[in-house]
């Protein structure tokens, strides 16, 4: 399978690290014209000296109004990746209205602010587009100490499904991936450094396929996939990437 994107404009938010920045290489090896979104410079810096002619854009994706205007000067997006997250772990008795806060701003405000200004772009230019939402098996399975992260990423499945179903007569396509804990990214480590081995250690053994967690390869991929035009008859779905680990 061949995937080539010549001709798109693709747009990633968090992708100065971990899985975001993996998928702005896979697209920029598939042709891409490719926007890069984080709020760190340091890492957006580093990413343009790896990926040499990508755009860079500097914002807190936290912050309504700064993020539609960073948008407004992006131009047009073909392919969209909602990707940006962050996690505050607490027990649900002790989470606070600020943290709750701090993670819908990111991983559902900014994923719904991000989407309305570039899907409505592609509506008025009637070329149709896709849209990949990366959610988690967070938003179906409950995790000790993650009343905020579950609920951020379950509000994301709502979203996505209202999306597909509003836009897919626009020609635009938007899916979700849900990957397992990706251990070898910045919140993967935080999240197994806060748990118990034996919790992380029983998640790993609940997957049927080799006891395997994903790694950024599996999920840059699923998002290539969804993205491509091999997968245009996709809409709306929830993809997981976990080896098996709903099914047991």
């Amino acid at each position: 399978m061949n995937i080539r994107f010549e001709g798109k404009r693709a747009l990633v938010t968090g992708a100065g690290r971990g899985i975001g920045r993996l998928i702005i290489k896979k697209l920029a090896e598939c042709g891409a014209e490719c926007v890069a979104m984080s709020k760190t410079q340091e890492n957006l810096d580093s990413l343009r000296n790896e990926v040499p002619g990508i755009q860079t854009v500097v914002v807190d994706l936290a912050d309504w109004t700064a993020t539609r205007h960073a948008l407004e000067k992006i131009g047009k997006i073909d392919l969209l990746v909602n990707n940006a997250g962050i996690m505050i772990m607490s027990p649900f008795l002790e989470t606070t209205k600020e943290d709750l806060d701090k993670v819908l701003d990111v991983n559902f405000k900014a994923a719904f602010n991000v989407s309305q200004i570039v899907a409505r772009s592609m509506v008025e230019r009637g070329n149709g587009g896709a849209i990949v939402n990366v959610s988690s098996v967070a938003s179906r399975t409950a995790f000790m100490n993650m009343a905020s992260y579950c609920s951020s990423k379950g509000a994301m499945d709502s979203l996505t499904q209202v999306m597909a179903t509003e836009l897919g007569p626009h020609k635009i396509r938007v899916n979700s991936v849900h990957p397992h804990l990706v251990p070898l990214t910045d919140m993967g480590i935080s999240i197994i450094a806060s748990l118990p081995l034996v919790v992380i250690e029983s998640c790993r053994l609940r997957i049927p396929l080799l006891n395997r967690l994903p790694d950024v390869e599996d999920v840059a991929n699923a998002v290539v996939f969804l993205l491509s035009d091999q997968a245009s008859n996709l809409n709306g779905i929830a993809l997981p990437i976990e080896g098996g680990f709903e099914a047991n």
